[in-house]
């Protein structure tokens, strides 16, 4: 069964152009999936981790600016925003001023070069599918380019297996859905496969910044690469102490047995252990996904592995169209690029501010960023205004999807910045200069609209 599954889906990998390292590590794999192996992490393995944090940190400004000048960033840009319904990379997404996220984090670049006088590239991890769109929004930054280096390289894909038997399923009603993404942990293997990691390294770059597109808090800060080039450490990852919000999330955490930094994802949490997976007085740490990691230990780790980093399996089991529960179950082998920090001796973490972590996952993350809880200066860079990041809770059947939360805000974003929360129920309009202040709930309405200026709640402590 396995044998005969691997060699289906090595010749279907092969056919669609595949890079050979691609392949061989989704060979590991398939092995490991053959054995019976779940990438689970039960917590009786584990115990919490405590970090330092960047509040405490004391770099001087001219190391933090030389730390800067040999660092490269890369943004993870392959995500396509289907969750809000959309078909094209969701770093399109306007945020304000007419700017999309792709404006902002090249904006943002553009200005800490001109500010420091370093180099700074600027390097996206693409999809098949955000490519062209990508390229083609980035095309009217004619300066963004580094001489040598792409703006692009592409993440790979891997076929979905069936359930049944680990053979590549097939679906020819919609053959883009035979495949899947290898989890951002595909950020290694890429990096090999393309060249770009021996590319950086020849060119003189000593570190890389890695984060999503979709968090405009991930500035290439010269006190956080101060930090992490003075540290010695060969991998490290930012981290944020986890709110309420973030009880169903992975975590930090140190391996009992030999006291490894691991990441533990939701997928990688037995049932029994959920329990302590949401006690955030145990684990108070999240990853932001903002990455720190030197390249010559990288690559040395890759030369040695022959290309395989290891990183812990996370086994999804889905369905092949995932708007159609009848469809076949698949097995989906994603690896998480925060894991790679256990395999090296050594991994750092830094407790950074929230300031630093901006997700945008769903529509009630970019209604609080679309509105002026933040305001984005000169440099670019995120500037949180309000006292507090106001909780949002948009109804999913009216708001979910992006073309029709835009229906919704017509005139833009209500002002936040005295809000605490926002909770909406029904279908409501909103039309321009409203205010939200403290607590705001609206129920249960068809049609319903807000008018021009109105001011919705009460400051807390205000009489009823």
């Amino acid at each position: 069964m396995g044998s005969a599954g691997l060699q289906k889906a090595r010749e279907k990998m092969s056919a669609a152009g595949v890079d050979e390292v691609a392949i061989e590590t989704f060979a590991h794999y398939y092995r490991l999936l053959e054995h019976g192996e779940t990438g689970m992490i039960p917590e009786s393995t584990i115990e919490p981790v405590d970090m330092e944090s960047l509040a405490d940190v004391e770099v001087p400004h001219e190391v933090g600016v030389e730390a800067l000048r040999t660092t490269a960033v890369i943004k993870l840009n392959g995500g396509l925003g289907t969750s809000m319904g959309m078909d094209r990379a969701k770093s399109l997404l306007c945020v304000r001023r007419g700017l999309s996220f792709l404006d902002i984090i090249a904006r943002q670049v553009l200005h800490l070069r001109q500010a420091y006088g370093v180099t700074l590239p600027l390097i996206f991890m693409n999809s098949f599918r955000t490519s062209a769109d990508t390229m083609a929004a980035l095309a009217r930054y004619a300066d963004l380019p580094v001489e040598g280096l792409p703006l692009q390289f592409l993440q790979n894909k891997e076929p979905k297996l069936l359930l049944s038997d680990l053979t590549p399923v097939s679906w020819p009603r919609d053959p883009d859905l035979e495949w899947c993404p290898p989890g951002h942990g595909d950020l290694y293997t890429a990096l090999r496969g393309s060249g770009l990691l021996d590319r950086l390294v020849e060119a003189g770059y000593e570190r890389v910044l890695v984060s999503n597109s979709d968090n405009l808090g991930a500035v290439p800060d010269p006190l956080v690469a101060g930090w992490f080039a003075r540290s010695g450490a060969p991998f490290a990852i930012e981290a944020v102490r986890r709110t309420p919000s973030d009880r169903k999330g992975g975590h930090f955490a140190r391996r009992r047995s030999d006291g490894r930094i691991v990441l533990r994802e939701t997928a990688q949490t037995l049932e029994e252990d959920k329990q302590a997976l949401a006690d955030l007085g145990r684990h108070r740490f999240c990853s932001t996904n903002n990455l720190w990691f030197d390249l010559r230990a990288m690559k040395e780790a890759l030369d040695v592995r022959e290309g395989i980093l290891g990183l812990p399996m996370i086994r999804n089991v889905k369905n092949v169209d995932p708007g159609d529960k009848t469809s076949p179950e698949v097995v989906q082998v994603e690896t998480a690029m925060g894991a790679a920090i256990e395999v090296f001796e050594g991994s750092a973490l830094i407790e950074v501010g929230r300031d630093r972590f901006v997700p945008v996952k769903t529509t009630n993350d970019l209604l609080v960023l679309r509105s002026d809880v933040y305001d984005i200066g000169q440099d670019f860079v995120l500037d949180q205004v309000a006292p507090g990041i106001p909780f949002v809770d948009l109804d999913p059947e009216h708001y979910q999807l992006v073309g029709d939360f835009d229906q919704r805000f017509p005139e833009g974003a209500p002002s936040m910045r005295e809000a605490s929360s926002l909770r909406v129920n029904g279908d409501w309009t909103f039309g321009k200069g409203v205010t939200l202040v403290g607590d705001v709930e609206l129920e249960g309405s068809s049609n319903g609209r807000i008018d021009p200026g109105t001011v919705l709640g009460e400051p807390a402590g205000a009489d009823a």
